[in-house]
């Protein structure tokens, strides 16, 4: 038998991927305006009623406008990327990043979402940073939105769930295409675009509590936001020659928890909840599948004449998605559940868990890389893998996160099988290079990063970056286009 080549294409695009509501800070310098993140709470473990600690109601957001609130804000402090990025992008470059995925404020461009002009400080913010990325020949990644939209859009027109959103989306897209249409050839409408469904806050900056139907108005809000990727989509590939648009979604991949039919059908309908979002930017329809579950939930959404047109003649360039894990259904109301953010699935005693619970799964990546590709013949491109863990700084100032290395390498060994397997893969930004604030508990202790930043849950600390085991490991990998993984 022939031995298959398993190896990265030649120009695979290495690197990491951050949020800016996770790592700015400077929440309110420059002209920025209050976004529905900077409303989040850190909330200590042992406080906390859910896994997750995303949603926040009006009654919450109006006391913390008024100061009626103590605690923290972490999103608002983020790891101080504001004013260290230059420092941040160097050590990037040492890793010999490719490209860097980011995101976009957009409350730092438009302060209040529906102005009519955009924040002049806030665009020259992203200006240098981009500049920075390019002096390295780093090739920016850019989300447009990203687990936060501006507040006014929030207590003004209750989010996405309003469509007039829309337009104030796509002209915010088309300030930053027009300005940055030098800079950025890569961008992706929607973080996570599956989470509205979720957690329409964190997804839309949609409140629920007076919604008749809260499941319905998740799903128009995706409505609104789908239209809006369609519309972005098209302005980019008008405004900037060359440019490529993806999609962006959580990716749950989920197995049946045994070979009962029961729980193969449950693993389906999962499935196709999940990929129902990337069918829509993909194919530029509705699925079938799609009808009973609108008909049973009483869900109808609302579209205007014409959004039908605008979904199927402006589908994306390619799929990005998040891999953390892999989840398992079963149809019985029993079974040992697993903890994870957002999400919970049986417990798969095949798999090891994260310090919070999520299920590590190397092979489920191949698994979904394959799936991925055979269903939509787009190019893939994984924009968010890696282990949140705590890591331990050493008397010498050390961090040896050999766990975090064991994570990466087996998976990006499994992203080896998949392209040999035949899978179209563009690139690979762990999440995230650097630590930063978490996104679904606002704690710093849940480490993901390359780089160590010395500050804790509760906001102490020097801010002082320093390198774990990690960094040079990546660096290693990248320097070899995946040949090293030792």
């Amino acid at each position: 038998m022939t031995e298959v080549k398993k190896q990265f294409p030649k120009g695979f695009l290495w690197g990491g991927a951050t949020a800016a509501n996770q790592v700015e800070g400077a929440y309110d310098l420059d002209g920025k305006g209050l976004s529905t993140a900077d409303m989040v709470k850190f909330i200590p473990k042992e406080e906390r009623t859910k896994d997750h600690a995303l949603d926040v109601s009006k009654a919450e957001i109006e006391a913390i406008i008024a100061g009626k609130v103590e605690g923290r804000f972490p999103k608002r402090e983020g790891v101080d990327f504001y004013h260290r990025y230059k420092e941040d992008i160097a050590l990037f470059a040492e890793m010999g990043f490719k490209t860097f995925r980011l995101s976009l404020n957009w409350a730092r461009i438009f302060p209040n979402g529906d102005d009519k002009e955009p924040n002049e400080k806030g665009l020259e913010f992203y200006d240098k940073v981009f500049d920075e990325l390019l002096k390295y020949d780093i090739e920016p990644l850019v989300t447009l939105s990203h687990y936060e939209t501006p507040l006014n859009l929030t207590l003004k027109y209750n989010g996405w769930a309003d469509r007039r959103v829309i337009g104030f989306f796509t002209n915010y897209a088309e300030t930053v295409f027009k300005r940055y249409k030098n800079k950025v050839k890569y961008w992706l409408t929607f973080n996570e675009i599956n989470v509205i469904s979720l957690s329409a806050y964190t997804g839309g900056g949609v409140l629920l509590e007076d919604a008749k139907n809260p499941l319905e108005l998740s799903y128009q809000a995706g409505h609104h936001q789908f239209v809006a990727s369609a519309l972005a989509t098209k302005l980019a590939h008008e405004i900037i020659p060359g440019s490529q648009v993806g999609c962006m979604l959580a990716r749950m991949a989920t197995y049946p928890a045994t070979n009962n039919p029961d729980d193969i059908l449950k693993a389906q309908y999962e499935n196709q909840q999940n990929l129902f979002f990337t069918d829509v930017h993909a194919r530029g329809e509705y699925p079938s599948y799609m009808n009973r579950f609108f008909q049973e939930n009483d869900i109808n959404i609302v579209k205007e004449v014409g959004d039908d047109e605008i979904l199927k003649a402006h589908t994306v360039d390619f799929i990005s998605f998040s891999y953390y894990m892999s989840l398992s259904a079963t149809a019985s109301p029993e079974g040992d559940r697993s903890a994870g953010n957002l999400m919970g699935g049986v417990k798969n005693e095949y798999l090891e868990s994260s310090d919070w619970g999520w299920q590590i799964d190397p092979k489920g990546l191949r698994w979904t890389l394959n799936d991925l590709y055979s269903r939509y013949e787009l190019p893939l491109f994984i924009v968010e893998n890696g282990l949140g863990a705590y890591d331990t700084v050493e008397e010498d100032g050390k961090i040896h996160d050999d766990y975090r290395i064991d994570y990466l390498r087996k998976h990006i060994e499994q992203m080896k099988e998949a392209i040999a397997d035949g899978v179209d893969l563009m690139g690979y930004t762990s999440w995230g290079p650097i630590d930063l604030v978490s996104a679904s508990t606002s704690e710093m202790s849940k480490r993901y990063g390359f780089i160590y930043v010395d500050q804790d849950d509760w906001g102490k600390g020097t801010l002082e970056r320093s390198r774990k085991d990690s960094f040079f490991w990546y660096k290693k990998v990248i320097e070899t286009n995946g040949e090293d993984l030792d």
